[in-house]
């Protein structure tokens, strides 16, 4: 026997209970201050027994921003097609093949971090012969980096409707790992364009490092994720990124701005900081969609730009490294 579907219908208003309508008929339009449920009821007779299973499976609709509880409400310049709380893991990971306001971002950090994960075990399964073990271990710091950053953001950004204390978790795991991306990404810069000086090489790693140890501190605030500490997030990493002044201050002294960008690949390391500023713009400023307000809401909307300028700009730097690599391995180091 085929199982039997019949689909009932809910609606509240906002705070209120919810009610069921037009149960046997045609449902009559939605009002613009009202949530409406689906509820697909699927009826299995078994034919051994004879007995009729009953199975309830709900199916969410997009909310507008009005309708969503404050905890989910995060840009008011996207006017509708938000989530609604959905506080169930699996629902959240099913979503993902649904089209909503965080649909982008979710996607966008996912390819990208499987995309990293598949470029990292290219790269760190190639023969020692042709990429020595030493340059594995400097490179792994930037593949870990990028992966968990792209890993943790999908995650964060599939379970942001699932609950409060859910979020709030996810939400520090995702600051972290823009932390651990900036770490990841200066360590390789600073070995090979210090490789041949020991003691600045260490002083500018550790300096990251502890800098990076710094944001996360940060980032576990519970306010810090908070839409109107939107700027001050943008500041920390950005601040954070820009502390890579100070070693390229100390190259240009001891080695000319000619060397810099013949044999460290300067000109890619701008390009990456270029793109990764413009994202933190975008994203602190919520541009476009604060000037076309519901007009962003599924796609084009800053925090989708952000991410896509994130996984090019992690791309370039990937790039970028490997020239550098490649040019200090091919030179001698001078006897002091």
């Amino acid at each position: 026997m085929n199982p039997k579907h019949t689909v009932l219908r809910y609606r509240r208003k906002k705070g209120g209970q919810w009610r069921e309508v037009n149960a046997q008929g045609t449902p009559d339009k939605r009002k613009d201050d009202e949530d409406e449920l689906e509820v697909d009821v699927k009826e299995d007779r078994s034919e051994q027994t004879g007995i009729v299973t009953k199975t309830y499976e709900a199916r969410w609709k997009v909310l507008k921003y009005e309708h969503l509880p404050e905890w989910l409400q995060d840009n008011e310049f996207l006017r509708h097609g938000h989530r609604p709380p959905l506080p169930s893991f699996a629902e959240c990971f099913k979503s993902i093949w649904s089209l909503h306001t965080e649909t982008g971002n979710i996607w966008t950090h996912l390819i990208g971090c499987v995309a990293f994960f598949l470029l990292a075990c290219w790269f760190l399964t190639r023969p020692d012969n042709h990429i020595q073990f030493q340059e594995k271990v400097v490179f792994s710091f930037f593949f870990a980096g990028a992966v968990l950053c792209l890993g943790l953001s999908f995650a964060f950004h599939t379970l942001s409707c699932h609950s409060v204390n859910v979020v709030k978790i996810f939400c520090k795991l995702d600051y972290m790992g823009i932390s651990l991306l900036i770490i990841g990404s200066f360590i390789p810069w600073i070995y090979y364009g210090f490789y041949c000086r020991r003691e600045p090489k260490i002083t500018y790693i550790a300096m990251v490092c502890v800098l990076g140890i710094g944001a996360i501190v940060v980032s576990l605030w519970d306010k810090f994720s908070e839409s109107k500490y939107r700027p001050v997030r943008a500041a920390v990493f950005v601040g954070m990124g820009c502390s890579g002044v100070i070693p390229t201050i100390h190259y240009i002294i001891t080695d000319g701005v000619h060397s810099l960008f013949a044999d460290n690949s300067f000109h890619w390391l701008l390009l990456m900081a270029f793109l990764y500023l413009l994202g933190a713009a975008l994203y602190a400023t919520r541009t476009p969609e604060r000037f076309f307000p519901g007009k962003c809401d599924i796609w084009f909307q800053s925090h989708q730009l952000f991410h896509t300028c994130v996984v090019i700009a992690a791309f370039v730097h990937y790039y970028g490294i490997s020239e550098m690599a490649f040019a200090r391995l091919n030179e001698q180091c001078p006897v002091r």
